[in-house]
């Protein structure tokens, strides 16, 4: 077990040495990250959202600490919790960000109507003809896979960086890890990062048949790695129990009752199961789908992260809060900021090999980690939150 450990944590190297990595990297790194002052004014920041998914306001928040260890903006308290008003935290970076270079528009945040498709084309619409027409933004933050989708074209020409997708590439956001395919383009890559967890998983549990719930539409599959679950169980020789919930053009409520529907469902009949990104999964819904998994004595495992490991569920990858991603993100926008081209700037990001172990949930299911898996951990919760 050791080994099979091992290996899954020096991925990251291996990549390396397969020359996954751009060439643009050692470009990347001849930009400073140093606060650099725009000829006049400040460098005027926009932000576009598909709908209000938690991890959003939070990597936010990540991007903006890491702004503010780059010196690029004053230190801000930031509350803990989520704003639950659409561009709640917006409106408050807006107005209280402190900062000699960098200034978040007030007006410049968009929201796809909390993913609603009917209204996507015309927020899609408004905000590129602004981008084309104004020049009153500086640079977009593109989050999630909507917001990366609806400004990776040559329809305007405004740097724009994408955070928080499942899977730039095979949702045609960008062209490549080694390169985004639009000069004014970024996004976040993690070459395999949802088949290593799967892989992960599969060689702790070695179970047989793995359960997923997800949206049976090409966003859907993308946010939960459809594609790359089910290579991995070509692969590995396991079978996939797929269950459908809708998370798009249904109200919360809707999405969240039919998630853990299908969580119910798929816990009385797959070994292990992988939680994967859904917006019906959320605070609310988790603690019944954590009831259900255990109650049927599941074995299960967070796509998203410790956030959810907290919560009850058995195993992740432990995300440091978006700290470390927040970082790339931050120094991204401060190289663009010092004349860097967002083409020409390293898109792969390799996550720091830290495991996260909820302990509780090993009793509650009947599962007695082994010594090696505990020394992997590096995170370990003796408890489930509320």
């Amino acid at each position: 077990m050791v080994k099979l450990v091992l290996r899954w944590l020096l991925a990251s190297v291996v990549f390396l040495a397969l020359g996954v990595v751009p060439v643009t990297a050692a470009d990347t790194q001849r930009f400073s990250t140093a606060p650099k002052a725009k000829a006049q004014g400040k460098w005027r920041i926009g932000y576009y959202e598909g709908g209000q998914y938690p991890d959003y306001e939070v990597i936010l928040k990540a991007v903006v600490r890491g702004l503010i260890e780059l010196k690029w903006m004053n230190p801000l308290e930031m509350s803990a919790d989520n704003n639950p008003a659409p561009g709640g935290f917006w409106n408050y970076l807006a107005n209280n960000a402190v900062s000699n270079y960098l200034e978040f528009v007030p007006d410049g945040y968009y929201n796809a109507g909390n993913f609603d498709p009917k209204l996507r084309p015309e927020v899609r619409e408004r905000l590129i003809k602004r981008l084309a027409e104004q020049g009153d933004i500086d640079l977009m933050i593109a989050m999630g896979t909507w917001a990366g989708q609806d400004l990776a074209n040559d329809r305007h020409h405004v740097a724009t960086v994408v955070a928080s997708t499942s899977d730039p590439i095979g949702s045609g956001i960008v062209k490549s890890a080694e390169d985004s395919g639009l000069n004014h383009l970024h996004a976040k890559v993690e070459p395999d990062r949802y088949a290593r967890q799967i892989e992960l998983f599969h060689d702790i549990i070695r179970f047989h048949r793995l359960g997923v719930v997800f949206e049976d539409t090409p966003e859907g599959r993308t946010y939960a790695a459809v594609d790359a679950i089910e290579r991995t169980a070509a692969a590995r020789g396991f079978e996939v129990v797929r269950c459908t919930a809708p998370f798009s053009g249904v109200a919360q409520e809707e999405a969240e009752s039919r998630l853990t529907v299908c969580y119910e469902q798929i816990a009385a009949t797959a070994d292990a199961v992988y939680l994967t990104v859904h917006r019906g999964l959320n605070a609310q819904s988790l603690p019944r789908v954590v009831a259900a998994l255990v109650a049927a004595q599941r074995p299960s495992f967070s796509m998203l992260g410790e956030s959810e490991v907290k919560r009850g569920v058995l195993m992740s990858v432990a995300q440091g809060n978006y700290s470390y991603v927040g970082h790339f993100h931050a120094e991204t926008l401060a190289r663009i900021f010092n004349g860097a081209q967002p083409r020409a700037l390293s898109q792969v990001w390799l996550a720091p090999a830290k495991i996260a172990l909820n302990l509780k949930t090993t009793e509650l299911i009947g599962y007695n980690p082994p010594v090696d898996i505990l020394l992997a951990c590096d995170e370990i919760y003796p408890t489930i939150e509320p």
